[in-house]
């Protein structure tokens, strides 16, 4: 288990390098941190499916999911996405006191390596799709923050029931 890397740490801003090789000991380890990590958090807050490995302060392009499909994505790539978008409030383990309304493709196709090194191939539809895609972001250094739909959809968690009865209002 590593500790979460919080919002304003340079390395949640870094484009990570690829790995080299799947097996070697270093990024089982890795594997192994974000899994712990992930379930820590998870027993902790009562949320989160997902983390990348700049979450723990490594550069390299490593995932780790929980939600439908359970394992590390190593290099994960998207090589379709649907022209189909949705939104939903995006919450992050890096600031855990945010929520952040954001839009993604309600699917994708990802191509990646395996804990073994084994290409696999995806699909992914509706919730797996908008964690795979926040994911694949952290690896490229971008936040949900950066994805807003407007300044006005960053909020507290707190304050979500507040902000919803206002929007209806406004309608």
């Amino acid at each position: 288990m590593q500790p979460i890397r919080l919002l304003g740490d340079p390395v949640l801003r870094t484009k990570c390098r690829s790995v080299k090789v799947a097996g070697s000991p270093t990024v089982q380890q890795t594997i192994e941190d974000l899994r712990d990590t992930l379930s820590d958090f998870r027993s902790r807050k009562g949320f989160g499916r997902g983390i990348a490995a700049p979450q723990i302060g490594v550069s390299e392009r490593i995932i780790f999911v929980d939600f439908e499909y359970s394992g590390p994505l190593i290099n994960p790539k998207i090589l379709a996405r649907s022209k189909g978008m949705f939104e939903l409030w995006d919450d992050c383990f890096s600031f855990p006191d945010l929520l952040v309304r954001v839009r993604r493709h309600t699917g994708i196709e990802v191509v990646f390596l395996d804990a073994e090194g084994k290409r696999q191939r995806l699909q992914a539809r509706g919730a797996l799709s908008e964690l795979l895609q926040h994911e694949i972001d952290h690896i490229d250094g971008i936040l949900a923050l950066d994805r807003a739909i407007s300044p006005r959809h960053i909020i507290l968690r707190s304050e979500l029931g507040r902000f919803e009865g206002l929007h209806r209002k406004e309608r």
